[in-house]
C-alpha cells in the first residue's frame, strides 16, 4: 500500500470516527457518551479510537470547531454578496436558519456542547465565535450609521439575532410543519424588523 492510500484510508477512518462522535454526543450528550460507543457506531474496537484521537474530548473539539469555522465562512461569504445592509442581513439570517435548520443534530452539539471543552480548547473555538459575532454586530452598525437600521442597541440587537438562528437547531426537526426554507423566510423578515429596517 502506498503512503498516499494509507493517508486516504486514515482520512476515510478519521471522517468515520468524527461521524459517529457526533451522532452519540448529539444522542447522548458528551458525558453520556463512552469512546466504545463512538467506536462502536464507527464499527471499530475502542484501542482503533486511540491510534487516531487522543480522547473523545479532541473529537468533541474538532466538531465544534469545524462547526463554527463553517458558520464563519457562511456569514462572510452571505455579506459579500449582497450591497446595502438590509439585504445582507436578510441573507445572512436566511442562511444562518438554513444551516442551523439542516444540520440541527450537528449543531446542536457544536452550540450545547461547549463547556464540555478543554480550557485550550474552548478558548479557541470561542475566539471563532466572536468573529461570527463581530461580523453581525458591524452589520448592523454599519446599517444603523447609514440610516437603514433604527434599532438602539446594535450589540444586543446582533446578540439577539444570532440566539435566534442558534436555538433553531434545539428545536427544529426533519419532516416538521415548516422547511428550513420556510423558516428562514420568515427569520428574514423578523430580524429586518428587530432592526427597525427602513425599507424603500
Amino acid at each position: 500500500m502506498t503512503s498516499t492510500e494509507e493517508r486516504s484510508r486514515a482520512d476515510q477512518t478519521r471522517a468515520r470516527l468524527f461521524s459517529a462522535a457526533l451522532t452519540a454526543f448529539s444522542e447522548h450528550g458528551f458525558h453520556g457518551t463512552t469512546t466504545r460507543d463512538i467506536a462502536s457506531a464507527a464499527g471499530m474496537s475502542p484501542a482503533a479510537l486511540y491510534v487516531h484521537h487522543k480522547s473523545k474530548e479532541e473529537l468533541l473539539y474538532l466538531i465544534s470547531k469545524d462547526g463554527h469555522e463553517q458558520v464563519l465562512d457562511t456569514v462572510r461569504t452571505t455579506i459579500a454578496s449582497a450591497e446595502d445592509p438590509g439585504g445582507q442581513l436578510a441573507a445572512v439570517v436566511r442562511a444562518l436558519v438554513v444551516h442551523h435548520a439542516r444540520a440541527h443534530t450537528g449543531a446542536r452539539v457544536v452550540n450545547y456542547e461547549l463547556t464540555s471543552l478543554s480550557d485550550e480548547h474552548l478558548t479557541e473555538v470561542l475566539g471563532i465565535r466572536r468573529g461570527i459575532d463581530s461580523e453581525i454586530r458591524r452589520l448592523v452598525e454599519r446599517g444603523v450609521a447609514e440610516g437603514a437600521f433604527d434599532t438602539p442597541d446594535p450589540h444586543m440587537a446582533s446578540v439577539a439575532l444570532l440566539s435566534l438562528s442558534i436555538d433553531i437547531s434545539r428545536w427544529y426537526r426533519d419532516g416538521g410543519s415548516w422547511s428550513p426554507e420556510e423558516v428562514a423566510d420568515f427569520y428574514a423578515d423578523l430580524a429586518l424588523r428587530m432592526v427597525g429596517c427602513r425599507r424603500g
